[in-house]
């Protein structure tokens, strides 16, 4: 169901969407109802995702890693202890 809603807003600003709306062939009532749509469902998304323990085992420190790290030697050591 339809209803109808008032802004305010900048006149520069109102004018210059409605060029993008019509350049876009789309009117300016759809380009912000869909962008309203769009920040709703990115807050249900944000507010429904959880982080898993597994990626949150991830983080270590700052995320700072030493200058002389091995990869290679740290995965040879990983892969021999997990699968003695």
């Amino acid at each position: 169901m339809d209803a109808k809603l008032t802004l305010k807003l900048d006149k520069d600003v109102i004018e210059k969407a409605k060029i993008y709306a019509a350049g876009h062939k789309h009117s300016l009532s759809l380009l912000i109802e869909n962008y309203l749509k769009t920040i709703i469902e990115k807050d249900k998304f944000e507010e429904n995702r959880e982080i898993s323990s597994f990626v949150k085992g991830l983080s270590v420190g700052k995320g700072e890693t030493p200058e002389d790290f091995d990869y290679k030697k740290d995965r040879q050591n990983y892969l021999s202890e997990k699968y003695k």
